[in-house]
């Protein structure tokens, strides 16, 4: 059982920047990605970004393309999600979560493991 931390959520200034962190326990054996999602109040959780070894990173929403980055670091056992230019909508339970998996998918019920989520809360 992979284990998943993030961390790295706070309260930010409308155009400010935050860095998440995504730790995770073990690095698997085969291929796998690390895809982010987010949960405002209210809402649904829905997907935000990924990151594969083939593809690179991937921003699935359009609000976010140009703002947010994603890296991942193997060995290190670490993915970043670097957000800029936060706005209050970004305002959200930011999770990320693992994939066994080659390419990047944007449906949660195929990631196997998650983490347990970090407050962003974009204010004035």
């Amino acid at each position: 059982q992979v284990q998943l931390v993030e961390s790295g959520g706070g309260l930010v200034q409308p155009g400010g920047s935050l860095k998440l962190s995504c730790t995770f326990s073990e690095l698997p054996r085969d291929d796998y990605i690390i895809g982010w999602f987010r949960q405002a109040p209210g809402k649904e959780r829905e997907v935000v970004s990924c990151v594969s070894y083939s593809e690179g990173g991937l921003n699935y929403l359009d609000s976010v393309k140009g703002r947010f980055f994603l890296t991942r670091y193997s060995a290190q056992r670490i993915a970043l999600l670097q957000m800029k230019f936060l706005t209050p909508e970004d305002t959200a339970v930011y999770y990320c979560a693992m994939a066994r998996r080659t390419s990047c998918t944007p449906h949660l019920a195929n990631y196997n493991y998650w983490g347990q989520g970090t407050q962003v809360t974009v204010s004035s």
